[in-house]
């Protein structure tokens, strides 16, 4: 069973990474699809990323989840609150009973050197230093996570989104959030094999 990651972050949320071998017939004999994906690819990632939310949680009603005009999953009535993300043959999810949640995974290229003024403020850029590629992933991986555990949209990453560094722990970055009121937070990092990974759980 090809679980590529596994953490228990407290009682009520949980979080994993599943490597993606199974073929596509394997994951719809299991997960229902929610909307048409026509890409093979994006459509494997798609149903392993809501398989990994039952293997997650057995009890997770996967075949209730809604998408919100945002475009972000979500059950009504928020029996559990979650967050997917893909890349290549990956796919992860976080999953909490009493809180939002956002998680990201990336696989370091060399195109975010190009666009790493859309994504880092000037001051940011100043406080990092010279970044190489994985660190840029991890920046720009951290402020996926705090968009998606915001989830409604329309967020500019530059203005919006401010990256700290936590100088207590190196597998973490603080987070100054501006979106009407100012709400600070504390992004998660992990470098795996092959990707860099971050979630945001506030109660952690």
């Amino acid at each position: 069973m090809p679980i590529f990651y596994q953490h228990q972050i407290n009682e009520t949320t949980r979080l994993g990474i599943w490597k993606i071998e199974e073929t596509e017939e394997f994951f719809k004999a299991n997960v229902p699809q929610h909307r048409d994906v026509t890409h093979p690819h994006k459509r494997l990632q798609h149903l392993a990323g809501r398989f990994l939310l039952q293997y997650l949680f057995p009890d997770f009603p996967y075949e209730l989840i809604k998408i919100a005009d945002t475009r972000k999953p979500f059950l009504p009535g928020e029996q559990y609150h979650f967050s997917i993300s893909h890349c290549g043959d990956y796919a992860a999810a976080i999953v909490s009973r009493n809180q939002r949640v956002g998680v990201d995974i990336e696989i370091p290229v060399d195109k975010i050197i190009r666009v790493r003024d859309k994504f880092l403020s000037p001051d940011e850029v100043v406080t990092f230093g010279s970044l190489d590629i994985d660190q840029l992933t991890m920046c720009w991986s951290a402020k996926e996570a705090v968009f998606k555990w915001d989830g409604e949209g329309g967020i500019d990453f530059r203005e919006q989104i401010h990256l700290h560094k936590s100088h207590g722990n190196t597998n973490q970055m603080n987070c100054t959030f501006i979106k009407g009121a100012q709400v600070e937070l504390t992004i998660e990092i992990q470098h795996l094999k092959y990707i860099v990974l971050a979630w945001v759980a506030p109660d952690n």
